[in-house]
């Protein structure tokens, strides 16, 4: 758990990152909270992320996956879709997070995508489906990013 694989972004991306002495990947990982809570972002862009998250380590007292463990995985992969629209010269900050959690679940893996349903000058919306192994949805979530100017700009 917390092992961090490669992230997958468009190549033009990140070329256009690297120009700047940035190595994407990294600054993209799941940061430190979702990599104690075994997050992987297994796929990014601005139309569409997708990250999993393992049910073990993850659950509440009995024995299901702990919503809060769904809005760390929804805020993960909606924050890294708002960053990438917001793109070099915008930081994207989360202001407000929505989940309803729909069925437990007590193990396996639940995987994420997060896709745009407002991405404007000044902020960015999220939907968040996150499934269980089966298909079914576990949770949805919506979540909103301020974008501000990256420091230093």
């Amino acid at each position: 758990m917390g092992e961090q694989h490669p992230v997958k972004f468009p190549q033009e991306v990140i070329d256009e990152y690297a120009a700047l002495g940035v190595d994407l990947p990294a600054l993209f990982s799941a940061g430190h909270l979702g990599t104690r809570m075994g997050v992987q972002i297994v796929e990014a862009s601005a139309d569409r992320v997708v990250g999993t998250m393992p049910v073990e380590g993850n659950t509440q007292p009995y024995g299901l996956l702990h919503g809060g463990a769904s809005a760390v995985l929804a805020e993960t992969i909606g924050s890294v879709g708002a960053m990438l629209h917001g793109g070099i010269t915008k930081i994207a900050v989360g202001v407000d997070l929505n989940c309803t959690h729909h069925r437990g679940v007590r193990s396996g893996l639940v995987t994420g995508v997060a896709t745009p349903v407002h991405r404007g000058r000044t902020s960015a919306t999220y939907e968040i489906a996150i499934t269980d192994e089966d298909g079914k949805r576990v949770c949805s979530a919506r979540l909103t990013c301020i974008l501000k100017d990256a420091p230093g700009l």
